[in-house]
């Protein structure tokens, strides 16, 4: 299997490579992180990249001109790219970047490719041989959950649930045990549900509720799904929201995996179903599943 093999002068300004250099030479994509709320979010090199740039493309022009004139910025060129012209816009600023032209994308707030169709753009650029370079900024996903209190060194990031309920069901089963931190979009149309679901599915784990990060009335509820639930019902859904969720905790894991009574007796193993008010005789047979083996089994080892 082949190897492409990028390397990029990052600290090479983004004009450098389209008007002042031989027109064959094709330009760069850059992706460039806004403020997530905060205009304070923005970087100096992303403001200088956005200054510099020959193209740049924005999922919501009306938005980014906000942008840019906040912080006296001309654009020489906007471009409207996202997921509903993404076809058709896509495949022309690559011809672009081709012939020379450096291009700034940019999302309405945090990371572009972060659910939005940013990365389609990426994928065509890497086919083309185009370099890529990130310019990093904020990202709501990982703001919400070094603030979050729950587990960081293993996360996985999973976007927007579907909305369509055999989809959910799907989507939540993936995740059902793992281990690590969950980190979702939601937004306030659909949060409860959302919790909803994850609560039947998931149990009445930990989550933390995530909202206007970076803003002036930023909000996070920390608590369970149960008391998040009841707290919405008091403080209805506002804006989107980050959704930080607990993993599967060890003993719960060990139980859907059946290893949960590998270390107790025959009679501690019956006595456990037992607890949970099966009949003896229900009792042995559930701890004959369990392990495998008849009833009668279990039955000739407890006389």
């Amino acid at each position: 299997m082949e190897i492409a093999v990028q390397r990029s002068y990052a600290n090479e300004g983004a004009g450098t490579g389209a008007g002042t250099t031989a027109s064959t030479e094709p330009g760069k994509l850059y992706l460039v992180g806004t403020p997530i709320g905060n205009l304070e979010d923005m970087t100096f090199r992303a403001v200088r990249i956005l200054q510099e740039a020959d193209l740049i493309a924005a999922e919501d022009t009306r938005q980014t001109r906000k942008l840019l004139t906040h912080f006296e910025i001309t654009p020489k060129k906007l471009y409207s790219y996202h997921e509903h012209n993404k076809g058709a816009s896509g495949p022309e600023l690559v011809r672009l970047i081709i012939e020379g032209k450096n291009l700034a994308l940019v999302s309405d707030a945090g990371l572009p490719a972060i659910s939005d169709p940013g990365s389609d753009l990426v994928r065509l650029a890497v086919e083309q041989g185009i370099d890529v370079i990130p310019v990093p900024g904020a990202n709501a996903a990982l703001s919400a959950l070094i603030v979050s209190g729950l587990p960081t060194e293993r996360f996985q990031f999973i976007g927007f649930l579907p909305r369509d309920k055999k989809g959910r069901e799907r989507a939540i089963s993936q995740f059902q045990s793992y281990e690590g931190t969950v980190l979702m979009y939601e937004s306030p149309h659909r949060v409860v549900k959302t919790l909803q679901d994850l609560l039947e599915h998931l149990g009445n784990r930990r989550i933390v509720l995530a909202r206007e990060l970076t803003k002036r009335y930023e909000e996070m509820a920390r608590g369970t799904f149960e008391s998040c639930l009841a707290w919405l019902e008091e403080h209805p859904p506002l804006g989107e929201y980050c959704l930080v969720v607990e993993g599967i905790q060890a003993g719960e894991l060990e139980e859907q995996q059946g290893l949960w009574w590998q270390e107790l007796t025959l009679e501690q193993h019956v006595e456990h179903y037992e607890r949970e008010g099966l009949p003896r005789k229900d009792a042995m047979k559930r701890t004959a599943a369990d392990r495998g083996v008849s009833k009668r089994d279990i039955y000739n080892a407890l006389l």
